[in-house]
């Protein structure tokens, strides 16, 4: 199978493309060198590629900056996500594109609405939810409105080797690794108490390459491990692992001016559709991932 990758060279984009390759398929990557705004650019791309999937992957991801450039955010992962089913609709109308959307669509839900599924309403908070909430109506339009081959995943949060200190698990990770180092006896945090679904990155790009061969266009899929932990248990663990001693103390000036309490996932979906489950044990994915920075 051919396949296409936008955002190839970005952490989740690595290790699909690596998973991909594994198993014989055919594999094309763009990342900053093309501009997913730009259609002709895109146009030119899949023409060469001749996909018979494209994975969306390119995006501004990180929630907490997308406060900062909301307007930036739209471009790329909006009107990006529309450059790339424009572009598959022109020069490979057969590919099924699976684009890749976000928990963080759900905003702010009790906690008797877990586990979160497909027909769970999306409410968005963050201005990088909400541009993941349009990218997935754009999708939806493509398949309604020109009868395209495309698929909405949904993955909640996903982590693993490689991934940029920008997020959570790494960025823990990494201060705890460096406070060893420095003889730190405390590192200031934001809040620990929010509840987050992980799953392994490795696990998630399985989740994807089965949804590009087997998911039925115009359906969303959630892609979640189903179990919700504290970012305070995450820390300990993290902190386990690293044989660390160091307190935590909470800085004000780390809290985001949202943030979303808890959210749970139910892949029960995607299951039935590929036979999907998670498979690495999340204490060898956080060994895994403080190997890696080390």
């Amino acid at each position: 199978m051919k396949a296409l990758i936008t955002g190839g060279n970005g952490f989740v984009g690595r290790h699909l493309a690596e998973h991909l390759m594994a198993l014989g398929d055919q594999v094309t990557s763009v990342d900053v060198e093309c501009d997913v705004a730009d259609t002709q650019a895109m146009q030119s791309v899949v023409a060469a590629a001749q996909p018979d999937v494209i994975y969306h992957l390119a995006a501004l991801s990180h929630v907490g900056t997308s406060w900062s450039n909301p307007s930036e955010v739209l471009r790329v992962n909006v009107i990006g996500t529309a450059s790339v089913l424009a572009a598959s609709r022109a020069t490979a109308p057969d590919a099924m594109t699976v684009v890749i959307s976000s928990a963080e669509v759900y905003g702010v839900v009790q906690p008797s609405q877990m586990p979160l599924n497909e027909g769970a309403a999306i409410r968005p908070v963050t201005p990088y939810a909400a541009s993941k909430a349009a990218a997935e109506l754009v999708t939806l339009q493509a398949v309604l409105g020109y009868n395209q081959r495309a698929i909405t995943v949904r993955p909640f949060n996903h982590f693993g080797p490689g991934q940029s200190t920008n997020f959570f698990i790494p960025a823990m990770a990494n201060r705890l690794l460096r406070a060893e180092e420095q003889g730190l006896t405390s590192i200031a945090v934001g809040t620990l108490t929010t509840r987050r679904d992980f799953t392994d990155v490795r696990d998630v790009v399985r989740a994807y390459r089965l949804l590009g061969e087997h998911g039925t266009s115009g359906e969303t899929y959630v892609v979640a491990s189903g179990v919700d932990r504290s970012m305070q248990e995450i820390a300990d663990e993290l902190r386990r692992v690293v044989h660390s001693s160091v307190t935590f103390a909470e800085d004000p000036e780390l809290l985001r001016p949202a943030d979303i309490p808890l959210l749970r996932g139910d892949s029960q979906k995607l299951y039935d559709a590929t036979g999907w489950c998670p498979t690495i044990d999340f204490t060898t994915s956080l060994e895994d991932t403080v190997a890696a920075l080390r």
